[in-house]
């Protein structure tokens, strides 16, 4: 006898607590396959994979001997594969790699963008062997902040970013094995996502995608409902993806604070420790683990919390035992290199890196134009705008690189690695208070930068954190103009972490001095630019 509605209902309160039953509802079917012919399809013949793992972003669950895995749907997760090495998955009609389900059990809040549709489906997660060798080293475009504002903004990023990529693809060379995106993919206009999408998807490059401050949806509530819009295009706000070389661990670490006096602060939640833990405990610590992260761990300026600290000591407590390590992050349109130690409560075996990545967008597409249309953009400490490259190696061993949108290894009229500012013209026997200024991309604290006169011996220059006097001068001529010089005007200059200084002697003889400057970066080895500048004997009027 088959017991009633009311009696099923009772009998399955007392097994599953209602707050969980109005919360989930059964997956039946899901499963993990091998996609032989690479559609996205589970088709005849195509076999279910063993342990593989799916998560909602808390709970991780492992596939059976036929591929199946089990996990109630929840309302609000977005649930999702996690990709490991040796495979690659098929796109979404966007251009995306295929591995979420976004879930919404009821309809959710009215948002301006959209948020997240009505989605109770379970579905299959098909993986494609990898053809390719995984033997040689994984590169890994990074891009922070496009943080494009209007159709014209993608335009740029368009050509200054993507387009001069797409040259290896078109010569039928491999542009990159995988992309990041590190945040604030638009500038608060969600509705460019289609339009960004496009653009990246022409690189034919596997790219993930970090949430920003600017990726939110500022009219819902709670932070619970901050990112329905963004998830409803890029899937999961947190997840993991594995390459034979490295793991990577996507985060949204913007916590969204409405009606507070910041609206938003650095920070992860308690479902993201719960998933960190679960992923943490089976992942090999022979590979480098990456997370990647809008916001980042360190505090932007002295006593100015940008990134919870009880959260930061809680991941840092998670990841201490991990000997292979790097965080990027975005955010800040500078860019530095920062290795935490005991003082930002670090207790690793080795001093933590994170590469703070300059921003694609550099200065929000600020500045002058150039003969091409595209402004100008410098980042307020000096940098070009642009992108990175992460090279990692088989033993867990990695090397970064800066490339200026528009630049590349082909280029030989501008340096990539750093730029000199010094005077044109010194008198002769003038007190020697002016100096050349480098301005090292990737320069580091304890960056070796040296310069020497005249084909003189090297001495060494040193480190100072004030302002590029390239990007003040660019701001008094801003400041001098009666006509706007661009859309918007360069930023303002704040101080660099990666500026050095030496002295200009003017005791030597008259006429032009040639000054060189050489920086020893610890991933591309020596890189060397020179200038000049003239001594002049002057009488006094």
């Amino acid at each position: 006898m088959r017991p009633s509605a009311s009696v099923a209902a009772l009998l399955l309160a007392l097994i599953v607590p209602a707050a969980a039953l109005a919360q989930a509802a059964p997956c039946d079917g899901g499963s993990v396959f091998e996609d032989r012919n690479g559609n996205g399809r589970r088709d005849a013949g195509e076999p279910g994979l063993q342990g593989q793992r799916v998560s909602d972003g808390e709970r991780i669950v492992v596939s059976d001997a036929q591929g199946r895995y089990r996990l109630p749907l929840r309302d609000n997760r977005s649930q999702f594969l996690i990709k490991p090495a040796g495979y690659r998955l098929a796109n979404r009609a966007s251009g995306l790699p295929d591995y979420w389900l976004n879930v919404r059990l009821q309809a959710g809040p009215a948002l301006k963008y959209g948020g997240m549709p009505v989605a109770t489906s379970c579905r299959d997660y098909g993986l494609i062997p990898e053809r390719r060798k995984a033997a040689g080293d994984l590169d890994v475009l990074v891009f922070a902040d496009p943080q494009t504002k209007t159709a014209t903004d993608v335009d740029y990023y368009r050509r200054d970013i993507v387009e001069p990529l797409l040259a290896d693809r078109l010569a039928g060379r491999r542009v990159a094995d995988l992309g990041l995106s590190l945040g604030d993919i638009t500038h608060d206009d969600l509705s460019l996502y289609p339009k960004l999408n496009a653009v990246t998807a022409s690189l034919e490059v596997p790219w993930l995608h970090a949430p920003g401050n600017h990726d939110l949806d500022f009219d819902a509530t709670r932070d619970e409902d901050s990112l329905l819009s963004f998830r409803h295009v890029y899937g999961p706000d947190t997840f993991a993806w594995e390459e034979a070389q490295a793991n990577f661990v996507v985060l949204d670490d913007v916590v969204y604070q409405p009606g507070s006096k910041a609206d938003y602060i650095g920070g992860l939640r308690p479902d993201q420790f719960a998933f960190l833990e679960s992923y943490l405990a089976g992942v090999s610590r022979q590979r480098l683990l990456v997370l990647a992260m809008h916001i980042p761990l360190f505090d932007a300026a002295p006593g100015r919390e940008t990134f919870r600290r009880a959260d930061r000591e809680r991941l840092f407590g998670l990841l201490k035992d991990f000997p292979n390590l790097l965080v990027l992050s975005g955010h800040s349109h500078t860019q530095r290199h920062v290795f935490h130690d005991a003082a930002s409560g670090w207790q690793g075996a080795k001093p933590l890196h994170e590469y703070n990545v300059g921003a694609a967008c550099g200065a929000f597409w600020s500045g002058v134009k150039d003969a091409q249309g595209i402004p100008d953009t410098t980042m307020s400490d000096g940098t070009p705008n642009g992108y990175a490259r992460l090279s990692v190696r088989a033993d867990a061993g990695y090397g970064l690189r800066w490339f200026p949108a528009r630049q590349s290894d082909s280029d030989k009229v501008a340096n990539p690695y750093l730029r000199l500012y010094l005077p044109k013209v010194l008198r002769r026997g003038s007190y020697p208070s002016r100096g050349v200024f480098a301005n090292v991309y990737m320069g580091r604290e304890d960056s070796r930068v040296e310069y020497r006169l005249d084909d003189g011996d090297w001495k060494p220059m040193r480190r100072v954190e004030q302002p590029d006097p390239a990007v003040l001068a660019e701001n008094a001529r801003d400041d001098e103009t009666e006509r706007l010089r661009g859309y918007d005007r360069a930023a303002t200059a704040t101080p660099s972490a990666h500026l050095w200084n030496a002295p200009l002697p003017t005791d030597a003889a008259a006429g032009e001095h040639k000054v060189e400057v050489r920086v020893f970066d610890p991933w591309q080895g020596e890189q060397r630019m020179s200038a000049s500048y003239r001594l002049l004997d002057t009488a006094q009027d």
